[in-house]
């Protein structure tokens, strides 16, 4: 089967449409996150080309380090977007374990509890990518080529989407952890990430609309 990654864009939204139970939300979030960090490298290319590169010289050094660095993080969600449909399958996979026996039942709910803990590493790490590039993309105000600044709004639209839609992943399955320190520390740290990456997501689009 092929990777989603692999997938052209009609096979991708098919396949997320149709009732496979993957992928899903998980994995939506991480396309959102790999559109972000994509849109605010491309910003970055824009200003380091022609007339912009003139116009925004105090600023090249910055701007091609930042676009490096955008374009690692949308290599990193695209990978995870992936890793987050497999991490899926094993729960899946464990659900169908055998449970005839106090033997099966205790090896079926350890494989369960073992898969949910990797259902909700994935969508946490997109969480993390999305506010580093939702850091990166802030940073880039008054830096970049304004003739771009629409596409600077619509990245941090999407690394908005991407890291609530992640939270909501991460949400649905520490209900379901049995360990439950390991699930108050995410959503502890979900938390605190939410609070700091929403309101750059937000100021990001007020400039930006306040150039429209």
């Amino acid at each position: 089967m092929k990777k989603l990654a692999e997938l052209t864009t009609a096979e991708f939204v098919d396949l997320l449409a149709s009732d496979a139970p993957a992928p899903g939300g998980g994995s939506a979030a991480a396309l959102e996150g790999a559109l972000g960090a994509a849109l605010s490298a491309m910003v970055c290319g824009l200003t380091t080309v022609g007339k912009s590169k003139e116009k925004y010289a105090d600023y090249q050094e910055f701007v091609i380090e930042s676009q490096k660095k955008l374009t690692e993080l949308k290599v990193a969600f695209v990978d995870v977007m992936d890793r987050d449909t497999e991490a899926f399958n094993v729960v899946s996979a464990a659900f169908g374990m055998p449970k005839a026996t106090d033997e099966e039942k205790a090896a079926r709910s350890a494989a369960i509890q073992k898969g949910l803990e990797g259902c909700t590493a994935t969508p946490f790490e997109m969480m993390e990518l999305s506010c580093k590039a939702l850091e990166m993309t802030h940073e880039l105000l008054g830096k970049t080529n304004d003739s771009a600044a629409s596409d600077l709004g619509v990245a941090a639209l999407s690394l908005r989407a991407g890291i609530q839609g992640a939270w909501l992943n991460v949400l649905i399955n520490i209900g379901s952890l049995k360990n439950k320190d390991l699930a108050a520390d995410y959503k502890k740290k979900g938390e605190e990430m939410l609070a700091k990456a929403l309101p750059l997501a937000d100021k990001i689009y007020e400039n930006v609309l306040a150039q429209m």
